[in-house]
């Protein structure tokens, strides 16, 4: 994922930028960096900060014990600190904030930071730096976190004077939530968060001369888009994660039932639009439906809103550019249009604001979508829907099939308060496939980087943010034992999440491939020595079962569910042999899919 040119250029000037903001005239008392930083953290209504100590941020840690507003979450790796203020950002679109110690605890970040960057999360990450002298002296736990973090981040910044620390802040935090949204690093020397300097208060607004994201669409582009939209004969609207980062959900719903299109979700979309409502056509990608691929090829007008094209998606940009067709794109960072794919009508701007104008405009035309070739369209579409492309052999009923356990879950918690994470695998993409997403906001995994280890993590900062909510973690045996420490954090801080561990005792995902393009070469796929997963949760204080009959599958998550107030670890032992299907293989085109392993 790259920013947008707009961004890029403007980031690298930020040092020149002056904040303008109204500050309170009266001076107080000299205060610590360390305490200058808590203040503007709780002045930007931070109230959880997840952490691990360390002798570069220790100033900071002691001035955190000294207030109460901001709760600190002890995690047990500074990756699961990343992964869980970065799902508490993704549940709650406010910005996540992690605290990390210098050298080993930055690096340990990185992933982390590289997870929320390539699917645009709001976050700031405060690494501990040795002091101001010792820096380019190897000193202990020193790295360059500026230079190592710099790919992954929207902008990070080395704090030399404490004086500047007030302003820094401002900028991270109104850097990592507007334009397109993204983590930003914050780098603070152990000198500079102990010197004692004036504190004048928090700006209360900021101006960046050459920082300045684009919000409104232009109104031209969006009228040339209205009249395509309404021209066409076979419409469809295709969206992604941006319309979930600008809280634009509500704005999609309304253009879709005004125009009465098909709509298609990208995996990290999931949610905008009900799951249930009959002009959802499903996912679209690699592992999308047949209809909603099928669509993409032969529409001949796509509204793309908030999404990228990428590889996951479009499959082949060669195979996809054979049919003609006409492509309004609709995205807040000018760098994701045309980047993959030609589009006609380009429109840079947040795609709430463009929503709002574009349904305005669509609400004001004489002009109606023809409805006969809207009507032709949806048969076509119904066709292709009913070959059932996610059907799949439900077993003999000793046999667990992965596909039923999401499906039985989505049935006892479709019309509750839930929220789903998942790790990365197959498991992610049956949780995609079959747990039917009516709210957005509710679907939270790893996207653009694909992060083993995300889940526990994730459904933890959900839990802290909405307590009273049940949070589900849908993962493999091996995702799990990526971030399987944080069991422990789950007991320290009361957070009970519910895991479903789809044990098919291989990396299925890997094992797949492996089968259809490596001619059954397992290699290094099968995992010969797993814990007992049951004992280990029980090792942890949380509650273990082990669930190895398909007859047992809805009991379990019953009894799982009415243990309000504990962790518990299902294992559920299913088929080693299942596949995901739909699937389209590295380097085909969309409509080129494996519908079941007949096919291979």
């Amino acid at each position: 994922m790259e920013m947008s040119k707009a961004e890029t250029s403007s980031v690298s000037h930020l040092a020149a930028n002056r904040t303008v903001a109204s500050k309170p005239k009266s001076v107080d008392t000299e205060i610590r960096g360390a305490e200058v930083l808590i203040r503007a953290l709780q002045a930007e209504n931070v109230k959880f900060v997840w952490g691990y100590p360390g002798g570069a941020v220790l100033h900071i840690y002691d001035a955190l014990f000294k207030q109460e507003s901001i709760k600190h979450i002890l995690v047990r790796h500074e990756q699961a600190a990343v992964h869980a203020a970065d799902g508490y950002a993704r549940a709650t679109g406010d910005v996540g904030v992690a605290l990390v110690t210098s050298g080993p605890g930055v690096t340990n970040a990185v992933t982390g930071i590289a997870t929320a960057y390539m699917d645009s999360i709001p976050m700031v990450i405060i690494s501990g730096q040795v002091p101001t002298p010792a820096i380019g002296m190897d000193a202990f736990q020193e790295c360059d976190a500026v230079g190592i973090t710099r790919p992954v981040v929207k902008h990070n910044f080395l704090v030399k004077d404490a004086r500047d620390l007030c302003d820094t802040i401002k900028k991270a935090f109104h850097i990592a939530r507007s334009g397109r949204p993204g983590p930003v690093v914050i780098d603070i020397p152990k000198d500079v968060s102990f010197k004692k300097v004036p504190y004048q208060g928090y700006p209360q607004s900021i101006e960046m001369r050459s920082y300045n994201p684009v919000r409104k669409g232009h109104g031209g582009q969006i009228r040339k888009a209205l009249q395509l939209l309404l021209a066409a004969k076979r419409p469809y609207i295709y969206t992604g994660g941006g319309v979930l980062l600008s809280n634009a959900s509500n704005e999609l719903r309304q253009l879709v039932d005004l125009l009465g299109y098909p709509v298609t979700h990208t995996l990290m979309g999931l949610g905008a639009y009900p799951a249930s409502d009959r002009k959802f056509l499903g996912m679209l990608g690699m592992h999308g439906t047949l209809e909603a691929n099928n669509a993409m090829q032969n529409c001949d007008v796509l509204l793309a809103v908030g999404a990228r094209f990428d590889d996951r998606v479009i499959g082949n940009p060669k195979h996809f550019a054979q049919n003609e067709r006409k492509i309004i794109h609709v995205d807040i960072d000018p760098s994701s249009i045309s980047k993959r794919v030609r589009v006609d009508i380009p429109i840079v701007g947040d795609v709430k604001d463009v929503l709002i104008e574009l349904i305005a405009m669509i609400k004001e035309s004489a002009v109606k979508p023809d409805a006969n070739a809207l009507a032709a369209w949806w048969s076509t579409i119904e066709g292709w829907r009913q070959r059932d492309c996610l059907k799949y052999d439900h077993g003999t009923g000793d046999v667990i099939k992965p596909q039923n356990v999401v499906e039985t879950l989505w049935n006892m918690t479709k019309n509750d308060d839930v929220y789903i994470t998942s790790d990365v695998g197959q498991h992610q993409m049956w949780a995609a496939q079959y747990y039917r997403f009516d709210e957005p906001r509710r679907w939270i995994n790893s996207g653009g980087l694909g992060t083993m280890g995300v889940g526990i993590p994730y459904a933890m900062g959900i839990k802290l943010a909405k307590p009273q909510s049940e949070v589900f973690c849908i993962t493999g045996e091996g995702s799990v034992q990526m971030c399987i420490q944080e069991l422990s954090t789950c007991l320290q801080y009361n957070t009970p999440i519910k895991i479903v561990s789809l044990n098919n005792r291989y990396l299925g995902m890997v094992r797949q491939w492996q089968e259809v393009e490596y001619e059954g070469r397992y290699s290094s796929s099968y995992m010969d020595a797993l814990p007992n997963f049951v004992k280990l949760a029980e090792a942890y204080g949380h509650v273990g079962m082990l669930i190895e009959r398909a007859q047992d599958v809805e009991p379990a998550l019953r009894e799982a569910r009415k243990l309000k107030d504990r962790t518990v670890f299902m294992d559920f032992r299913t088929d080693p042999t299942e596949n995901v299907f739909p699937m389209v293989r590295a380097g085909s085109g969309i409509t080129e899919m494996l519908l079941s392993s007949e096919d291979l």
